[in-house]
């Protein structure tokens, strides 16, 4: 028998924000990482604008270092939701983050990273009252956490980033368990008990826990998974959110724009080229810019330079270099610093 589909209304969604950042410094020295933006917002809008929408009206981020920028953000920009903070002082794991979010839920918990924008049919995830873990074939998923399966699309084994993957089934982190008193009670287990692996108390180890205690958590697969955590994956999201919202053409005069991008109406672009595959912030000037898969942030100034695959921080100002120049015939410049043998 088929159960009724999970009201919404009655979840909470816990979005572990506090990690480092490590992989996208210098980026992450002054800012959280989730407050780095791609295409029109910054990650963490992102992921609040997919909650919204799912109908889910209880938020908890679990914030650590820097936070004040996240409290910052929330108040300008989605005052709205019903948001509670949780500190994660000490970074111990997922698993320990999610663990301090217990006093703020009550009933059924989405577990969502906020450094991962799904696209998702969400009403096709939540069409039963069942637990579920997102997972997406990768093809190399020993960054990743990975899942074993039975013949019914359960999971029998969760194993974190191991060495040698037994499937190529990557966890995506999005998690929904309807029994978090269960889920709860086995991060406790854990943590008075040390159980880490890779030095970290791992929210998979408390749900195999479960699985070991006759919970079923079905494996859905996720088409739509947009990684934040590295600057190429940060950059092909930021392909993506372009192609799905700003593909429309934009002219501005003096200069050409090669869609898909996302250019904020207080930014300035002067006799440039931007496209396709940038998102230039708020109040940033481009002037003399041949520019493509970039993210350009906020009041910062780029000129005289042709840039692809960058990533531009908030007030950051980068002046290239203007050449003028008289080539004789058969001449060979190369400023690449690459050696191609003097052949063009």
């Amino acid at each position: 028998m088929v159960k009724k589909k999970v009201d919404l209304s009655d979840v909470t969604a816990v979005i572990p924000i506090a990690g480092m950042g490590t992989r996208l410094k210098p980026h992450t020295h002054t800012l959280p990482k989730v407050l780095l933006r791609v295409a029109d917002k910054p990650i963490l809008g992102h992921v609040l604008d997919n909650i919204k929408k799912m109908g889910i009206k209880k938020i908890v981020l679990v914030v650590g270092q820097m936070r004040e920028h996240i409290y910052r953000y929330i108040d300008s920009h989605h005052k709205s939701l019903n948001i509670e903070y949780v500190p994660q002082n000490q970074l111990k794991g997922l698993g320990h983050a999610v663990y301090l979010a217990k006093s703020k839920v009550k009933g059924p918990v989405f577990i969502l990273l906020g450094d991962t924008i799904l696209d998702i049919n969400f009403k096709k995830a939540f069409s039963q009252k069942r637990d579920w873990i997102g997972v997406r074939e990768v093809k190399d998923p020993r960054r990743f956490g990975v899942v074993e399966l039975n013949n019914d699309g359960y999971i029998t084994k969760l194993l974190e980033k191991p060495v040698q993957p037994p499937t190529n089934l990557a966890i995506v982190g999005a998690y929904y368990v309807e029994n978090s008193k269960h889920l709860f009670k086995c991060l406790e287990e854990n943590i008075k008990k040390n159980k880490t692996t890779r030095g970290e108390i791992q929210l998979t180890d408390a749900l195999q826990l479960m699985i070991k205690r006759n919970e079923k958590i079905y494996a859905e697969e996720i088409e739509g998974w947009y990684d934040c955590g590295k600057l190429e994956t940060l950059l092909g999201t930021n392909r993506f959110l372009l192609d799905k919202y700003h593909n429309k053409s934009k002219k501005i005069s003096g200069s050409t724009i090669c869609p898909p991008v996302y250019i904020s109406s207080s930014a300035k672009i002067i006799n440039s080229v931007v496209g396709p595959y940038v998102s230039i912030g708020d109040k940033a000037v481009l002037e003399n810019v041949v520019i493509q898969n970039s993210i350009v942030n906020k009041k910062a100034k780029v000129s005289n330079i042709v840039l692809s695959s960058s990533l531009i921080g908030y007030n950051a100002m980068f002046n290239g270099l203007k050449h003028h120049i008289n080539l004789g015939d058969s001449s060979v410049i190369n400023l690449s610093g690459i050696d191609d043998d003097n052949e063009l």
